[in-house]
């Protein structure tokens, strides 16, 4: 579990070095990715492979909000490389792979697995960014942006 916690994580930094996050945030990222991955291979035989994406996508994008606060930047700057290690890939190839085929049945299955993964992975996203924003400014102890009066 270990060795694959560390592949988690090289692999959400490789995205963020694609995805053009800044340096100094690949770390944290890392983490991110590699927290997810770890919810996720600790859940899956007792869950499912859905709940099990469902459950991660909640602690990468809890962490990313939580992450966001702390280091006062976009929250996709966490968001969408921690969430690499658990976008179904596997299951759209062999999906292709079965089609091509003519293994309509498996490409089914498979597909259809897929796109649960998938379609947990938004319900994920929505849940977590439906809390407030003033939730993580407490958890974090940050205080909260002040508004800015309009003067006339």
């Amino acid at each position: 579990m270990i060795l694959q916690l560390i592949a988690a994580m090289v692999g959400t930094i490789g995205f963020a070095l694609l995805f053009g996050v800044p340096r100094k945030y690949y770390i944290v990222g890392g983490l991110i990715g590699a927290a997810g991955w770890g919810i996720y291979c600790s859940t899956v035989n007792t869950c499912g492979a859905t709940i099990a994406t469902l459950l991660a996508t909640i602690v990468v994008m809890f962490l990313s909000r939580v992450a966001s606060v702390c280091k006062k930047c976009p929250v996709t700057i966490f968001m969408i490389s921690g969430i690499i290690p658990l976008v179904p890939g596997g299951g759209v190839y062999w999906t292709s792979y079965y089609l091509v085929m003519n293994q309509l049945s498996l490409a089914f299955e498979t597909g259809y697995k897929a796109i649960k993964c998938a379609v947990a992975i938004v319900i994920g996203i929505v849940i977590v960014f439906e809390l407030p924003q003033s939730l993580f400014f407490a958890l974090t102890g940050n205080k909260s942006v002040k508004k800015k009066k309009i003067s006339d």
